[in-house]
Protein backbone atom coordinates (compact mmCIF):
# COMPACT_ATOMS: atom_id res chain seq x y z
CA UNK A 1 0.00 0.00 0.00
CA UNK A 2 1.21 3.45 -1.07
CA UNK A 3 2.13 5.63 2.15
CA UNK A 4 2.68 9.10 0.16
CA UNK A 5 2.56 9.75 -3.36
CA UNK A 6 4.09 12.86 -5.03
CA UNK A 7 1.20 14.62 -7.76
CA UNK A 8 3.29 15.66 -10.78
CA UNK A 9 0.82 18.20 -12.42
CA UNK A 10 -0.85 21.26 -11.60
CA UNK A 11 -4.42 22.73 -11.79
CA UNK A 12 -7.48 20.81 -11.33
CA UNK A 13 -6.32 17.18 -12.37
CA UNK A 14 -3.76 18.10 -9.05
CA UNK A 15 -6.43 19.03 -7.09
CA UNK A 16 -8.62 15.88 -8.24
CA UNK A 17 -5.76 13.07 -7.63
CA UNK A 18 -5.22 14.59 -4.31
CA UNK A 19 -8.74 14.56 -3.46
CA UNK A 20 -8.80 10.87 -3.90
CA UNK A 21 -5.12 10.18 -2.16
CA UNK A 22 -6.50 11.98 0.98
CA UNK A 23 -9.69 9.95 1.35
CA UNK A 24 -7.29 6.96 1.11
CA UNK A 25 -5.09 8.17 3.60
CA UNK A 26 -2.21 8.69 1.49
CA UNK A 27 -0.09 11.65 1.71
CA UNK A 28 0.44 14.01 -1.21
CA UNK A 29 3.37 15.48 -2.14
CA UNK A 30 2.85 18.32 -5.20
CA UNK A 31 5.40 19.51 -7.58
CA UNK A 32 5.02 23.54 -8.33
CA UNK A 33 6.24 25.39 -11.04
CA UNK A 34 7.21 29.64 -9.61
CA UNK A 35 3.91 30.36 -10.84
CA UNK A 36 1.97 28.24 -8.65
CA UNK A 37 3.61 28.48 -5.15
CA UNK A 38 0.55 29.67 -4.05
CA UNK A 39 -2.40 27.70 -5.97
CA UNK A 40 -4.92 26.10 -4.42
CA UNK A 41 -3.44 22.31 -4.95
CA UNK A 42 -0.44 24.14 -3.41
CA UNK A 43 -2.54 24.78 -0.34
CA UNK A 44 -4.19 21.44 -0.51
CA UNK A 45 -0.94 19.41 -0.53
CA UNK A 46 0.76 17.85 2.60
CA UNK A 47 4.11 18.72 1.03
CA UNK A 48 5.22 21.37 -1.44
CA UNK A 49 7.83 21.09 -3.62
CA UNK A 50 9.56 23.59 -6.30
CA UNK A 51 10.80 22.17 -9.52
CA UNK A 52 11.63 25.87 -11.48
CA UNK A 53 10.72 28.50 -13.25
CA UNK A 54 7.35 29.38 -14.91
CA UNK A 55 7.55 27.55 -18.64
CA UNK A 56 6.56 24.42 -18.33
CA UNK A 57 10.00 23.39 -20.30
CA UNK A 58 11.98 24.35 -16.89
CA UNK A 59 9.34 22.88 -14.46
CA UNK A 60 6.44 20.30 -15.28
CA UNK A 61 8.42 19.06 -18.27
CA UNK A 62 11.63 17.93 -16.40
CA UNK A 63 11.71 14.24 -15.56
CA UNK A 64 15.46 15.15 -13.60
CA UNK A 65 13.56 17.75 -11.77
CA UNK A 66 9.98 15.49 -10.97
CA UNK A 67 12.00 12.58 -10.17
CA UNK A 68 14.10 14.62 -8.00
CA UNK A 69 11.56 16.02 -6.13
CA UNK A 70 9.95 11.86 -5.67
CA UNK A 71 13.35 11.24 -4.16
CA UNK A 72 13.59 14.36 -1.79
CA UNK A 73 9.81 13.77 -1.07
CA UNK A 74 10.38 9.87 -0.11
CA UNK A 75 7.52 8.74 -1.92
CA UNK A 76 6.41 5.77 -2.63
CA UNK A 77 4.74 6.03 -6.33
CA UNK A 78 4.67 9.36 -8.54
CA UNK A 79 0.91 10.50 -9.97
CA UNK A 80 1.51 12.35 -12.94
CA UNK A 81 -2.28 13.42 -14.18
CA UNK A 82 -2.85 13.92 -17.55
CA UNK A 83 -0.87 16.26 -20.04
CA UNK A 84 2.80 17.55 -19.32
CA UNK A 85 4.71 14.26 -18.64
CA UNK A 86 1.75 11.84 -18.07
CA UNK A 87 2.41 9.68 -21.19
CA UNK A 88 6.71 10.22 -21.35
CA UNK A 89 8.34 6.75 -21.51
CA UNK A 90 11.79 8.28 -19.89
CA UNK A 91 9.66 9.56 -16.83
CA UNK A 92 8.43 5.79 -16.04
CA UNK A 93 11.94 4.01 -16.64
CA UNK A 94 13.69 6.87 -14.53
CA UNK A 95 11.15 6.40 -11.85
CA UNK A 96 11.74 2.60 -12.13
CA UNK A 97 15.50 3.39 -11.40
CA UNK A 98 14.98 5.62 -8.50
CA UNK A 99 12.76 2.88 -7.39
CA UNK A 100 9.48 4.48 -7.66
CA UNK A 101 6.65 3.60 -9.17
CA UNK A 102 4.85 5.60 -11.73
CA UNK A 103 1.03 5.52 -11.58
CA UNK A 104 0.74 4.28 -14.99
CA UNK A 105 0.96 2.21 -17.79
CA UNK A 106 4.57 0.00 -18.32
CA UNK A 107 7.00 1.94 -20.15
CA UNK A 108 6.62 0.32 -23.77
CA UNK A 109 3.34 0.39 -23.74
CA UNK A 110 3.69 4.27 -23.53
CA UNK A 111 6.42 4.09 -26.44
CA UNK A 112 3.84 1.76 -28.36
CA UNK A 113 0.94 4.23 -27.60
CA UNK A 114 2.74 7.48 -28.03
CA UNK A 115 3.89 7.00 -30.86
CA UNK A 116 0.77 7.20 -33.18
CA UNK A 117 2.19 5.13 -36.70
CA UNK A 118 3.17 2.32 -33.99
CA UNK A 119 -0.37 2.85 -31.81
CA UNK A 120 -1.98 2.16 -35.67
CA UNK A 121 -0.17 -0.72 -36.28
CA UNK A 122 -0.63 -2.31 -32.73
CA UNK A 123 -4.21 -1.20 -33.36
CA UNK A 124 -4.42 -3.37 -37.13
CA UNK A 125 -2.74 -6.47 -35.53
CA UNK A 126 -5.51 -6.38 -32.74
CA UNK A 127 -7.81 -6.54 -35.44
CA UNK A 128 -9.10 -2.62 -35.11
CA UNK A 129 -9.97 -1.06 -38.35
CA UNK A 130 -8.07 1.75 -38.97
CA UNK A 131 -8.26 4.61 -41.62
CA UNK A 132 -6.21 4.43 -44.63
CA UNK A 133 -3.26 6.28 -44.68
CA UNK A 134 0.76 6.19 -43.56
CA UNK A 135 3.75 7.67 -43.48
CA UNK A 136 5.76 8.23 -47.09
CA UNK A 137 8.11 10.44 -46.51
CA UNK A 138 7.83 14.61 -46.84
CA UNK A 139 6.64 17.33 -48.43
CA UNK A 140 6.07 16.90 -52.24
CA UNK A 141 6.81 12.85 -51.65
CA UNK A 142 3.62 12.10 -49.95
CA UNK A 143 2.35 13.33 -53.11
CA UNK A 144 1.65 9.74 -54.30
CA UNK A 145 0.10 8.65 -50.99
CA UNK A 146 -2.57 11.11 -50.35
CA UNK A 147 -3.55 10.62 -54.24
CA UNK A 148 -4.50 7.10 -53.08
CA UNK A 149 -5.64 8.15 -49.79
CA UNK A 150 -8.23 10.60 -51.61
CA UNK A 151 -8.86 13.87 -50.59
CA UNK A 152 -9.78 15.65 -48.32
CA UNK A 153 -6.82 14.34 -46.02
CA UNK A 154 -5.58 14.86 -43.17
CA UNK A 155 -1.85 15.70 -41.71
CA UNK A 156 -1.19 14.29 -37.93
CA UNK A 157 1.82 14.52 -35.55
CA UNK A 158 3.20 10.97 -35.54
CA UNK A 159 4.29 11.68 -31.48
CA UNK A 160 1.53 14.06 -29.70
CA UNK A 161 -1.95 15.13 -30.27
CA UNK A 162 -4.03 17.80 -28.32
CA UNK A 163 -4.77 19.69 -31.71
CA UNK A 164 -1.14 20.44 -32.39
CA UNK A 165 0.48 19.50 -35.90
CA UNK A 166 -3.22 18.74 -37.49
CA UNK A 167 -4.15 20.76 -40.94
CA UNK A 168 -6.82 19.38 -43.19
CA UNK A 169 -5.55 19.09 -46.75
CA UNK A 170 -8.49 19.56 -49.76
CA UNK A 171 -6.27 20.26 -53.18
CA UNK A 172 -3.05 18.54 -54.29
CA UNK A 173 -1.63 21.63 -54.47
CA UNK A 174 -2.07 22.69 -50.60
CA UNK A 175 -0.02 19.54 -49.15
CA UNK A 176 3.28 20.35 -48.75
CA UNK A 177 3.00 23.93 -47.17
CA UNK A 178 0.74 21.45 -44.41
CA UNK A 179 2.88 19.32 -44.23
CA UNK A 180 5.66 21.45 -43.31
CA UNK A 181 3.44 23.71 -41.07
CA UNK A 182 2.25 20.55 -39.33
CA UNK A 183 5.72 19.34 -39.32
CA UNK A 184 7.52 22.29 -37.46
CA UNK A 185 4.51 22.69 -35.27
CA UNK A 186 4.93 19.48 -34.26
CA UNK A 187 8.49 19.55 -33.94
CA UNK A 188 7.79 22.42 -31.42
CA UNK A 189 5.14 21.04 -29.15
CA UNK A 190 6.64 17.69 -28.77
CA UNK A 191 10.11 17.40 -29.95
CA UNK A 192 9.11 14.97 -32.98
CA UNK A 193 8.43 16.75 -36.44
CA UNK A 194 6.97 13.38 -37.96
CA UNK A 195 3.92 13.54 -39.36
CA UNK A 196 1.43 11.12 -41.15
CA UNK A 197 -1.81 11.22 -43.99
CA UNK A 198 -5.05 9.81 -42.97
CA UNK A 199 -8.15 9.82 -44.54
CA UNK A 200 -9.92 13.45 -43.70
CA UNK A 201 -13.78 12.00 -42.69
CA UNK A 202 -16.29 15.44 -43.20
CA UNK A 203 -18.66 14.25 -40.36
CA UNK A 204 -17.11 11.85 -38.22
CA UNK A 205 -17.84 11.58 -33.99
CA UNK A 206 -15.55 11.55 -31.82
CA UNK A 207 -16.03 8.74 -29.42
CA UNK A 208 -14.08 6.66 -26.96
CA UNK A 209 -13.92 3.94 -24.49
CA UNK A 210 -12.32 4.07 -21.15
CA UNK A 211 -10.46 0.37 -20.16
CA UNK A 212 -8.66 -0.63 -16.85
CA UNK A 213 -6.28 -3.18 -17.05
CA UNK A 214 -3.73 -5.17 -14.66
CA UNK A 215 -1.45 -6.25 -17.63
CA UNK A 216 -3.50 -9.66 -16.97
CA UNK A 217 -7.07 -8.79 -17.84
CA UNK A 218 -9.05 -5.68 -19.48
CA UNK A 219 -11.91 -4.25 -19.15
CA UNK A 220 -14.37 -1.08 -20.58
CA UNK A 221 -16.29 1.18 -18.31
CA UNK A 222 -17.99 2.51 -20.81
CA UNK A 223 -17.99 5.14 -23.90
CA UNK A 224 -17.71 8.71 -24.18
CA UNK A 225 -18.53 11.34 -27.28
CA UNK A 226 -16.08 14.15 -27.52
CA UNK A 227 -17.34 16.03 -30.84
CA UNK A 228 -18.04 19.20 -29.71
CA UNK A 229 -14.20 20.59 -30.14
CA UNK A 230 -12.54 23.99 -30.70
CA UNK A 231 -9.18 23.39 -33.26
CA UNK A 232 -9.48 19.42 -32.03
CA UNK A 233 -9.25 20.43 -28.57
CA UNK A 234 -12.75 19.08 -26.42
CA UNK A 235 -15.36 21.52 -24.99
CA UNK A 236 -18.04 19.33 -23.67
CA UNK A 237 -17.66 15.23 -23.45
CA UNK A 238 -20.78 12.86 -22.25
CA UNK A 239 -21.48 9.69 -21.54
CA UNK A 240 -22.71 7.14 -22.79
CA UNK A 241 -22.02 8.57 -26.53
CA UNK A 242 -25.53 9.57 -27.66
CA UNK A 243 -27.39 7.85 -30.75
CA UNK A 244 -25.11 4.59 -30.89
CA UNK A 245 -26.83 1.24 -31.94
CA UNK A 246 -26.45 -1.30 -29.45
CA UNK A 247 -24.87 -3.19 -32.18
CA UNK A 248 -21.67 -0.49 -32.75
CA UNK A 249 -21.65 0.43 -29.00
CA UNK A 250 -20.87 -3.37 -28.22
CA UNK A 251 -18.54 -2.97 -30.99
CA UNK A 252 -16.67 0.05 -29.88
CA UNK A 253 -15.99 -1.49 -26.71
CA UNK A 254 -15.03 -4.88 -27.76
CA UNK A 255 -12.47 -3.41 -30.32
CA UNK A 256 -11.09 -1.26 -27.35
CA UNK A 257 -10.73 -4.03 -25.15
CA UNK A 258 -9.23 -5.87 -27.41
CA UNK A 259 -6.37 -3.51 -28.03
CA UNK A 260 -5.79 -3.35 -24.40
CA UNK A 261 -5.28 -6.89 -24.26
CA UNK A 262 -3.09 -6.84 -27.03
CA UNK A 263 -1.19 -4.00 -25.17
CA UNK A 264 -1.08 -6.12 -22.15
CA UNK A 265 -2.38 -3.04 -20.80
CA UNK A 266 -1.94 -1.52 -17.53
CA UNK A 267 -3.44 1.39 -16.03
CA UNK A 268 -6.44 3.17 -17.04
CA UNK A 269 -6.35 4.44 -20.62
CA UNK A 270 -8.96 5.88 -23.08
CA UNK A 271 -8.81 4.34 -26.76
CA UNK A 272 -10.37 6.77 -29.43
CA UNK A 273 -12.43 6.20 -32.13
CA UNK A 274 -13.65 8.34 -35.32
CA UNK A 275 -17.31 6.94 -35.91
CA UNK A 276 -18.59 8.03 -39.33
CA UNK A 277 -21.85 10.23 -38.50
CA UNK A 278 -23.09 8.62 -42.04
CA UNK A 279 -22.38 5.05 -42.25
CA UNK A 280 -22.19 3.96 -39.16
CA UNK A 281 -18.71 2.53 -39.25
CA UNK A 282 -15.68 3.30 -36.80
CA UNK A 283 -12.10 3.96 -37.00
CA UNK A 284 -9.33 3.29 -34.66
CA UNK A 285 -7.70 7.27 -33.86
CA UNK A 286 -5.17 6.79 -30.62
CA UNK A 287 -4.96 5.35 -27.40
CA UNK A 288 -4.25 7.64 -24.66
CA UNK A 289 -2.32 5.76 -21.84
CA UNK A 290 -3.07 7.94 -19.22
CA UNK A 291 -6.21 9.10 -17.27
CA UNK A 292 -8.40 11.93 -19.65
CA UNK A 293 -10.30 15.53 -18.58
CA UNK A 294 -13.16 13.54 -19.23
CA UNK A 295 -13.03 10.44 -16.89
CA UNK A 296 -15.73 12.50 -14.35
CA UNK A 297 -18.34 11.61 -16.69
CA UNK A 298 -17.70 7.90 -16.79
CA UNK A 299 -17.37 8.60 -13.14
CA UNK A 300 -20.46 9.70 -12.69
CA UNK A 301 -22.72 6.95 -14.49
CA UNK A 302 -20.41 3.75 -13.25
CA UNK A 303 -19.80 5.08 -9.04
CA UNK A 304 -16.26 4.57 -9.78
CA UNK A 305 -13.00 6.43 -8.43
CA UNK A 306 -11.11 5.40 -11.78
CA UNK A 307 -8.02 7.52 -9.82
CA UNK A 308 -8.70 4.62 -6.78
CA UNK A 309 -8.79 2.30 -9.40
CA UNK A 310 -5.18 3.21 -10.71
CA UNK A 311 -3.57 3.91 -7.51
CA UNK A 312 -4.68 -0.14 -6.68
CA UNK A 313 -3.46 -1.61 -9.98
CA UNK A 314 -0.23 0.25 -9.65
CA UNK A 315 0.09 -0.89 -6.07
CA UNK A 316 0.25 -4.57 -7.69
CA UNK A 317 -3.20 -5.44 -6.84
CA UNK A 318 -5.30 -7.43 -10.29
CA UNK A 319 -8.20 -5.59 -11.34
CA UNK A 320 -10.93 -5.45 -8.31
CA UNK A 321 -13.89 -5.45 -11.22
CA UNK A 322 -14.98 -7.99 -13.88
CA UNK A 323 -17.04 -6.59 -16.56
CA UNK A 324 -19.95 -7.97 -15.05
CA UNK A 325 -19.13 -5.84 -12.23
CA UNK A 326 -19.10 -2.40 -14.19
CA UNK A 327 -22.92 -1.31 -14.39
CA UNK A 328 -24.35 1.84 -16.03
CA UNK A 329 -26.83 4.86 -14.29
CA UNK A 330 -27.94 7.82 -16.36
CA UNK A 331 -26.52 9.99 -18.19
CA UNK A 332 -23.44 12.51 -17.77
CA UNK A 333 -22.20 16.16 -19.33
CA UNK A 334 -19.07 17.42 -18.81
CA UNK A 335 -18.62 21.21 -19.89
CA UNK A 336 -14.79 22.94 -19.87
CA UNK A 337 -14.57 26.32 -18.18
CA UNK A 338 -11.57 27.66 -19.66
CA UNK A 339 -10.10 31.22 -19.85
CA UNK A 340 -10.24 32.03 -23.23
CA UNK A 341 -11.99 34.67 -25.62
CA UNK A 342 -14.74 32.42 -27.78
CA UNK A 343 -14.70 35.70 -29.73
CA UNK A 344 -11.19 35.99 -30.51
CA UNK A 345 -10.18 32.63 -32.09
CA UNK A 346 -10.47 31.31 -28.40
CA UNK A 347 -7.47 33.62 -27.76
CA UNK A 348 -6.00 32.41 -23.60
CA UNK A 349 -7.22 35.16 -20.91
CA UNK A 350 -4.76 35.57 -18.34
CA UNK A 351 -5.51 37.37 -15.65
CA UNK A 352 -6.59 37.61 -12.01
CA UNK A 353 -9.79 36.58 -11.27
CA UNK A 354 -11.93 38.42 -8.95
CA UNK A 355 -14.56 36.07 -8.71
CA UNK A 356 -15.45 32.39 -8.73
CA UNK A 357 -18.66 30.92 -8.31
CA UNK A 358 -20.01 27.27 -8.85
CA UNK A 359 -22.55 24.92 -7.66
CA UNK A 360 -21.03 22.36 -5.99
CA UNK A 361 -22.42 19.09 -5.00
CA UNK A 362 -24.38 19.02 -1.67
CA UNK A 363 -23.61 23.05 -1.21
CA UNK A 364 -25.68 23.46 -4.61
CA UNK A 365 -28.63 21.09 -2.60
CA UNK A 366 -28.41 18.92 -5.98
CA UNK A 367 -26.01 15.96 -5.55
CA UNK A 368 -26.23 15.81 -9.61
CA UNK A 369 -23.80 18.23 -10.20
CA UNK A 370 -19.87 18.16 -9.74
CA UNK A 371 -17.42 20.69 -10.39
CA UNK A 372 -13.67 20.10 -10.28
CA UNK A 373 -12.05 23.00 -9.80
CA UNK A 374 -8.47 24.79 -8.70
CA UNK A 375 -9.61 28.09 -8.69
CA UNK A 376 -10.88 31.09 -6.58
CA UNK A 377 -11.20 34.52 -6.57
CA UNK A 378 -7.57 36.58 -6.14
CA UNK A 379 -5.84 33.51 -8.22
CA UNK A 380 -3.84 34.10 -10.45
CA UNK A 381 -4.76 32.51 -14.60
CA UNK A 382 -0.60 32.01 -15.64
CA UNK A 383 -0.08 32.60 -19.29
CA UNK A 384 2.55 29.57 -19.72
CA UNK A 385 -0.16 26.62 -19.24
CA UNK A 386 -3.24 24.82 -20.20
CA UNK A 387 -6.41 27.31 -19.87
CA UNK A 388 -8.93 25.39 -17.78
CA UNK A 389 -10.30 26.90 -14.86
CA UNK A 390 -13.17 24.22 -13.73
CA UNK A 391 -15.12 21.10 -15.23
CA UNK A 392 -18.95 21.25 -14.64
CA UNK A 393 -20.09 17.83 -14.43
CA UNK A 394 -24.06 17.35 -14.48
CA UNK A 395 -25.56 13.54 -14.29
CA UNK A 396 -29.54 12.69 -14.98
CA UNK A 397 -31.86 9.77 -15.07
CA UNK A 398 -31.06 10.22 -18.98
CA UNK A 399 -29.82 12.97 -21.52
CA UNK A 400 -32.54 15.42 -21.16
CA UNK A 401 -32.58 15.43 -17.64
CA UNK A 402 -28.86 15.84 -17.81
CA UNK A 403 -28.82 18.88 -19.88
CA UNK A 404 -31.58 20.15 -18.22
CA UNK A 405 -29.36 19.77 -14.76
CA UNK A 406 -25.94 21.10 -16.81
CA UNK A 407 -28.45 24.31 -17.85
CA UNK A 408 -29.10 25.31 -14.58
CA UNK A 409 -25.95 24.51 -13.37
CA UNK A 410 -23.67 26.82 -15.60
CA UNK A 411 -26.74 29.40 -14.89
CA UNK A 412 -25.58 29.70 -11.18
CA UNK A 413 -21.57 29.84 -12.38
CA UNK A 414 -19.71 33.02 -12.78
CA UNK A 415 -16.08 33.83 -13.17
CA UNK A 416 -15.00 37.23 -13.20
CA UNK A 417 -11.57 38.87 -14.09
CA UNK A 418 -10.81 36.91 -17.40
CA UNK A 419 -12.97 36.33 -19.98
CA UNK A 420 -13.82 33.01 -20.20
CA UNK A 421 -15.89 30.94 -22.62
CA UNK A 422 -19.09 30.33 -19.48
CA UNK A 423 -21.35 31.98 -21.95
CA UNK A 424 -20.27 29.91 -24.94
CA UNK A 425 -21.32 26.82 -23.32
CA UNK A 426 -24.22 28.06 -21.76
CA UNK A 427 -25.60 28.92 -25.50
CA UNK A 428 -24.65 25.15 -26.89
CA UNK A 429 -26.32 23.40 -23.71
CA UNK A 430 -29.41 25.67 -24.99
CA UNK A 431 -28.71 24.75 -28.70
CA UNK A 432 -31.82 22.88 -29.96
CA UNK A 433 -29.46 20.96 -32.42
CA UNK A 434 -27.29 20.11 -29.43
CA UNK A 435 -30.12 18.75 -27.54
CA UNK A 436 -31.51 16.66 -29.99
CA UNK A 437 -28.16 15.37 -30.75
CA UNK A 438 -25.75 13.39 -31.40
CA UNK A 439 -23.28 16.25 -33.49
CA UNK A 440 -20.25 15.33 -34.89
CA UNK A 441 -16.91 17.42 -35.16
CA UNK A 442 -17.59 20.27 -37.49
CA UNK A 443 -20.86 21.10 -35.65
CA UNK A 444 -19.60 24.13 -33.33
CA UNK A 445 -17.34 25.33 -36.09
CA UNK A 446 -20.40 25.59 -38.12
CA UNK A 447 -22.74 27.16 -35.67
CA UNK A 448 -20.46 29.92 -34.79
CA UNK A 449 -20.31 30.31 -38.17
CA UNK A 450 -23.90 30.76 -38.40
CA UNK A 451 -23.80 32.99 -35.29
CA UNK A 452 -24.45 30.61 -32.69
CA UNK A 453 -23.74 31.62 -29.27
CA UNK A 454 -24.02 34.97 -30.63
CA UNK A 455 -21.08 34.38 -32.88
CA UNK A 456 -18.97 33.26 -30.39
CA UNK A 457 -18.67 37.01 -28.22
CA UNK A 458 -18.81 36.63 -24.72
CA UNK A 459 -22.02 36.90 -23.18
CA UNK A 460 -23.20 38.23 -19.18
CA UNK A 461 -22.15 35.79 -16.52
CA UNK A 462 -26.46 35.52 -15.45
CA UNK A 463 -27.77 35.75 -13.08
CA UNK A 464 -26.06 34.21 -9.75
CA UNK A 465 -27.71 33.41 -6.55
CA UNK A 466 -26.04 34.51 -3.77
CA UNK A 467 -27.39 32.35 -0.96
CA UNK A 468 -24.45 30.36 0.54
CA UNK A 469 -26.44 27.59 0.73
CA UNK A 470 -26.75 27.48 -2.55
CA UNK A 471 -23.61 28.07 -4.73
CA UNK A 472 -20.20 28.20 -3.70
CA UNK A 473 -17.95 31.46 -3.78
CA UNK A 474 -14.23 30.89 -3.83
CA UNK A 475 -13.77 33.72 -2.82
CA UNK A 476 -12.94 33.32 0.84
CA UNK A 477 -12.07 29.93 1.01
CA UNK A 478 -12.10 26.34 -1.27
CA UNK A 479 -14.09 23.46 -0.68
CA UNK A 480 -13.23 20.51 -3.47
CA UNK A 481 -16.04 19.10 -5.49
CA UNK A 482 -16.65 15.62 -4.79
CA UNK A 483 -14.87 13.38 -6.92
CA UNK A 484 -16.04 10.19 -6.65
Amino acid sequence: MFRRVLVANRGEIADRVASTCRRLGIETVLTVSDADVGSVPARQADRVIRIGPAPAADSYLNVDAVVGAALAGEVDAVHPGYGFLSENARLARACAAAGIVFIGPAPETLEAAGDKLAAREHATAAGLPVLPGGHGGEGDSLAPLAAGIGYPVLVKAAGGGGGRGLRVVREPAELAGAVEVASAEAGAAFGDPRVYLERYVERGRHVEVQILGDGERVIHLGDRDCSVQRRYQKLIEEAPAPGLDDDLRERLRAAAVALGAHLGYRGAGTVEFLVDADGGEFYFLEVNARIQVEHPVTEAITGLDIVAEQIAIAEGRPLRLGQEDVTFAGHAIECRINAEDPARDFRPSPGTISRAVFPVGAASGNSSVRVDTHVQSGAGVPPYYDSLLAKVIAHGADRVDALRTMAGALDRCAVEGVTTNLGLQRAIIADPAFAAGPVDTGYLARWLADGGGNGGRPQSPGTVRDDPDSDLDLGASHRGAGHG
